[in-house]
């Protein structure tokens, strides 16, 4: 290349580079700012009393709401960048070449970077059959994916440190894994409606697309504006029934729902958490409150976990490719799983 041509590429790359470096540091600047300023729009512009329950509320919506878009629109972005190296088409390539075991717990680790929700269950579902995976890895990835949400793990991580963030991977990548060995043992193949069946091997090769930098980021960024607009309703809500929680709901009441000092704490949180419906970002909100009134780690993971990998609109839409008796299995170990690490991390983790 000569050094005119060099000269064009630097000129080129000089806006994006700009862009994104203004970009960090208001980001940096408004993570910063955004404590202080909930704080004083709460008790000196809207003149709310310090230690009422309608104020705490306030200040804690007022605080959450830009906190938890900051990390959406800046730690998504750069989380996206990375995942974009793993495509569909590239997981389904690299799962149909491994064993049950090996398989189980790649498929499980894939999970956590491809941020599928429930209704991405089918067309994943097909996608995989179609590439000849097996039943007990495809599940896997479908526990992993939408419980190990990378969105809910940056969200923790920024919200209560690392330890939780990973406790919280762990926890969902377990439950997938030992799920994905479970289904595949049981060969329940025959629970698989027949149409799907009738997929397989009829997926054609597909090219693999060089993207530059500049694609990449305009990509990333186009995906989390797209995802922050389609969970900003969850999240809203989410962060409304927390600040309630953390207003307004005694901390007795709290603890004796969900305390350690009742045995049936986790298993009540599950059956709680089953008709509901959210991705987990919007569950995150309600998790810090209840943390803060101090439930449990164990019995509030247990909580998020169940609403985002056995919720009753994900069964009803997995129907549309396997039989009752499958989802009832998978139900079944899934649950199993949940009350497990419930009850472990509330035996380890005071």
């Amino acid at each position: 290349m000569t050094t005119l041509g060099l000269g064009a590429v630097r000129r080129f790359h000089l806006p994006l580079k700009l862009t994104v470096g203004v970009s960090v540091v208001a980001w940096l600047v408004a993570w910063f700012a955004e404590a202080p300023l909930a704080d004083w729009l709460t008790f000196n512009v809207f003149g709310l009393e310090r230690g009422s329950h309608f104020g705490e509320a306030i200040a804690f919506f007022l605080l959450d709401v830009p906190k938890v878009l900051l990390l959406l629109l800046g730690i998504i972005t750069a989380v996206t960048l990375i995942r974009g190296f793993f495509p569909p088409e590239k997981v389904r390539a690299v799962l149909a070449g491994r064993g049950l075991v090996a398989g189980t717990v790649t498929a499980a680790s894939f999970g956590i970077v491809t941020p599928f929700c429930s209704c991405s269950a089918v067309p994943l579902f097909i996608g995989f059959v179609e590439a000849g995976i097996p039943l007990g890895v495809t599940f896997a990835f479908l526990i992993s994916s939408p419980m190990v949400n990378e969105v809910a793990l940056v969200l923790l991580w920024g919200l209560f440190g690392p330890v939780i963030a990973l406790v919280y991977m762990a926890a969902g990548l377990t439950v997938a894994i030992v799920g994905g060995l479970v289904i595949g043992k049981l060969r329940m193949e025959r629970y698989v409606e027949d149409y799907v069946w009738a997929m397989q091997g009829k997926g054609g090769t597909l090219a693999t697309v060089q993207l530059t930098w500049e694609d990449r980021i305009h990509d990333a960024w186009a995906y989390t504006k797209d995802l922050v607009r389609r969970i900003v309703p969850y999240l809203l809500i989410g962060i409304g029934i927390g600040a309630l929680i953390h207003g307004y709901a005694p901390t007795e009441l709290v603890a004796a729902i969900g305390g350690r000092s009742n045995p049936l704490a986790v298993p009540i949180v599950v059956l709680i958490a089953i008709p509901l419906y959210s991705n987990a970002a919007g569950t995150i909100p309600i998790v810090q409150a209840l943390l803060g009134k101090g439930m449990p780690l164990g019995t509030t993971l247990a909580f998020m976990m169940a609403i985002t990998a056995i919720s009753l609109p994900e069964f009803i839409i997995l129907r549309r490719v396997i039989r009752w008796p499958l989802i009832a299995v998978f139900g079944t170990v899934v649950t199993t799983g949940i009350l497990c690490i419930g009850y472990l991390f509330n035996l380890l983790i005071p």
